[in-house]
């Protein structure tokens, strides 16, 4: 027999439910925002997915758009997770409030100590070096084996980099001030820019290519675009790249710059829970191959298999232990310092 009351009853009980329901479906996803664009981001998406049923949601831009997208949608963003390249860019996010802090004993017992920001609010999952690459024709490797040598006067015409405005460049500026301080990091900005063998221009690439083209003897460059051009279906990149050598700088002393790929959990992520188990995946052998074959980065986990024979031919190094933070932190001195230099 129809129950009208018991009918109603189970209508307004199942009406109550659907938001929990609607909260259920939505836990199986996560919303990322990334400045990485690379075709085995793909994959290690994928592999997610397939190991936790997380579906993922991605809006793939700038670094410097998807902080100001984030810093603009406020509370009412949909974001969980952003991933992007370069400790500064990190930094500035967490100073615009951007981060809400994990405590995962995989990310602590993963990520060394120089991966992980002081107050747990973004990590490294991937290092790339800030290497000097020489001319092997015109060049003897011997007259800079360090950062210092770039700014000695014998180099004076030889020396190529990009912006002293860029990211990659202001990270490195932050680590010498770390370790030399404000005065002798500027003398030696100043020292650079006496040795331009041209105005700064383009990007890490177009250094290894002038370096090769004999246009300068030596230049500063990201190690991957150097391994990069080592995997190059162009014959003239792989022309250039044999015309040229790379040196690990100051391996005597506090060992060679190296900057991030990082991530962190957003302050107002709606699926938290996903989020942290996102960044632990990033900390896993698998991620960390994904990342290494991506963009020819080395993994931040200093235990995982290494499946790229071109980086690994590189061979290894000493790296500069100095904690990410402090080169965000440093950044806008670092800029102040090379716009007083003149390293435009």
């Amino acid at each position: 027999m129809f129950d009208p009351k018991g009918f109603f009853h189970a209508v307004l009980v199942a009406a109550a439910l659907l938001p929990t329901f609607a909260a259920m479906a939505q836990d199986k996803m996560l919303n990322l925002y990334s400045s990485r664009h690379y075709q085995t981001d793909e994959a290690l998406y994928g592999n997610f997915t397939k190991l936790t049923g997380l579906a993922i949601n991605r809006i793939e831009a700038g670094e410097d758009p998807l902080i100001e997208r984030l810093r603009n949608e406020g509370a009412r963003s949909p974001a969980d997770v952003l991933v992007t390249v370069d400790a500064g860019r990190l930094w500035r996010a967490e100073q615009l409030g951007l981060f809400a802090p994990v405590d995962s004993k995989v990310l602590e017992t993963r990520l060394p100590e120089s991966m992980r920001a002081p107050n747990k609010q973004w990590f490294g999952f991937s290092a790339r070096a800030r290497v000097i690459v020489y001319n092997k024709q015109s060049f003897d490797p011997a007259r800079a084996q360090n950062y210092e040598d770039l700014a000695n006067p014998a180099l004076k015409g030889k020396v190529c980099t990009r912006s002293g405005g860029h990211v990659y460049n202001l990270s490195l500026m932050s680590a010498l001030i770390e370790h030399w301080g404000e005065q002798k990091a500027e003398q030696w900005a100043r020292g650079v820019v006496a040795n331009f063998a041209r105005a700064p221009k383009g990007g890490d690439t177009d250094q290894i290519l002038a370096v090769a083209s004999g246009e300068c003897g030596v230049a500063i460059s990201n190690s991957y675009y150097y391994v990069r051009l080592m995997k190059s279906a162009k014959s003239e990149h792989r022309r250039a790249i044999e015309r040229v050598g790379l040196i690990w700088p100051n391996q005597k002393s506090f060992g060679t710059h190296v900057n991030v790929s990082g991530a962190a959990v957003l302050k107002h992520a709606p699926h938290r829970a996903a989020a942290v188990r996102f960044l632990e995946y990033l900390a896993s052998d698998e991620a960390q191959a994904y990342f290494a074959n991506g963009n020819n980065e080395w993994p931040a986990v200093k235990t995982a298999p290494l499946d790229n024979a071109e980086l690994a031919s590189l061979g290894r190094f000493k790296s500069d232990d100095l904690n990410v933070g402090l080169l965000g932190k440093n950044q806008p001195l670092a800029q102040k310092i090379f716009d007083r230099a003149g390293f435009k």
